[in-house]
């Protein structure tokens, strides 16, 4: 496939992206201006806490369409690296498990007979879950969609190389990457594993009393989360370890998406959560929060991981494009031309 089919496909994709979160907004618009359009309890939430969620929630994805549209421009190329990359590892760590997670947590629940919160009509009426739920997971496929073949057309020479001929860094940088990084691959499996036993209903240990009701979509959404970090930490230890095992003859980008989407689910969904009950608990003065514990311990160092493989996801980044830069570079005049 050539560039300008490449370009087409990434701007149809980014077109779609744009038109699948106009729902979500609008829907948070109207909320957000004292519209009860599908609310079936408002009086569950504080109107004051309902309508700064909701301005929080509806920013996050005008910031996904803005990423969407810009993708869609031929000027995306010369974006700033980060600007595009953080909000998109972020919304990758929101979606995917919101993608899978929802079909199968419908699919279990409709072949077990168990309860499905989206089709209860509590809170929400579930034409709402329907209409949300159903844009994201289209938002997410094509977003991550476009935002996969802006990667290859961007940066293709680092994605498509195999690990085993990827150059080693020095050894300075090589120790510096691995001391952050091999506990980082280790918490990432640890995290893994817990999330997969709490969403099989294994017991949480302390603090599990403050935690929401456990439902088949929610235990779905463990085992997700905890398969995703998993892998994410399959692929961090492969980047980290490049030369090494039966996988070097990888292409780079299939680790490196495992640990994108593995350190983003574990920041986006466990971290940002945690951060938030955190928040929450010290401005109402201790309420019952989940942020103490084994829940809070294992949020918090969900956090930290999180943040720790993107600073070393960017700092790679940077070190690769500069040794590619310098590398075609033009020699100065003089050398190698006697």
């Amino acid at each position: 496939m050539n560039t300008e089919q490449l370009m087409g496909r990434q701007v149809l994709l980014g077109r779609v992206a744009v038109a699948a979160c106009a729902p979500y907004l609008l829907l948070k618009l109207l909320w957000i201006l004292g519209h009860d359009l599908g609310i079936v309890d408002v009086g569950r939430a504080g109107r004051g806490t309902w309508i700064a969620a909701n301005a929080v929630t509806f920013l996050m994805d005008a910031v996904a369409a803005a990423i969407a549209y810009t993708l869609t421009r031929p000027s995306g190329l010369r974006a700033p690296a980060w600007l595009l990359a953080l909000p998109l590892w972020m919304a990758a760590g929101l979606l995917t498990p919101l993608m899978i997670t929802v079909p199968t947590g419908s699919a279990v629940a409709a072949l077990t007979g168990a309860a499905n919160p989206m089709a209860s009509g509590d809170f929400l009426e579930p034409w709402v879950y329907v209409l949300v739920y159903g844009a994201f997971i289209v938002e997410g496929l094509t977003l991550l969609s476009a935002f996969w073949l802006y990667a290859h057309r961007r940066w293709g020479t680092l994605l498509r190389r195999r690990l085993e001929s990827v150059p080693a860094p020095a050894a300075g940088v090589r120790a510096a990457r691995r001391l952050l990084g091999v506990p980082a691959a280790v918490l990432l499996a640890v995290l893994g594993i817990v999330d997969v036993l709490w969403g099989l209903g294994v017991p949480t240990g302390p603090g599990a009393a403050a935690l929401p009701a456990r439902s088949v979509v929610t235990a779905t959404s463990g085992v997700v989360q905890g398969l995703l970090a998993l892998a994410g930490a399959a692929g961090l230890a492969a980047l980290l370890f490049p030369h090494r095992g039966r996988l070097r003859r990888l292409r780079t980008r299939v680790p490196l998406a495992l640990a994108w989407l593995g350190s983003a689910t574990v920041f986006a969904w466990g971290g940002t959560m945690w951060l938030s009950w955190t928040v929450a608990d010290a401005l109402t003065g201790g309420g019952p929060a989940p942020t103490r514990g084994l829940p809070g311990l294992a949020g918090a160092l969900e956090l930290v991981t999180g943040l720790v493989v993107l600073c070393l996801g960017a700092l790679t980044l940077a070190a690769e494009t500069a040794r590619t830069a310098s590398s075609s570079a033009p020699a100065p005049e003089g050398v190698g031309t006697g």
